[in-house]
């Protein structure tokens, strides 16, 4: 069974930095692309970055150059880096991967950015 469980959110002023990660078990971790997707209140879920087996990344225009996604091989871990967060990144962040033709979810980890 995939299980995945995001943590590292919390509240941060404007301009501040967040390290999240997720935990995956139940699949062979190396062999799968991870995704970081999050939704804000009142709004559609979006993706956010995401990463191959062998390292690729790709990232939503809103966060280039600001958020990294990287990804533990060995730990089974993911982690998105969140620099220079501001406002409207204000969000819950879920990790996401698919399996076996299913798409899987964690429960998400919620993340404010305010004063």
């Amino acid at each position: 069974q995939v299980h995945l469980v995001e943590s590292g959110g919390g509240e941060v002023q404007p301009g501040g930095s967040l390290r999240l990660s997720c935990a995956a078990s139940g699949i062979n971790f190396r062999l799968y692309d991870m995704s970081w997707y999050r939704q804000a209140p009142g709004k559609q879920r979006e993706l956010v970055a995401r990463i191959s087996g062998e390292g690729t990344t790709d990232y939503a225009d809103f966060v280039k150059d600001r958020f990294t996604i990287s990804r533990d091989n060995v730990r089974n871990t993911v982690s998105l880096k969140m620099n220079t967060l501001n406002s409207e990144d204000t969000a819950v962040y879920f990790c996401n991967t698919m399996h076996r033709g299913n798409t899987f979810w964690g429960r998400g980890t919620r993340v404010t950015v305010s004063t």
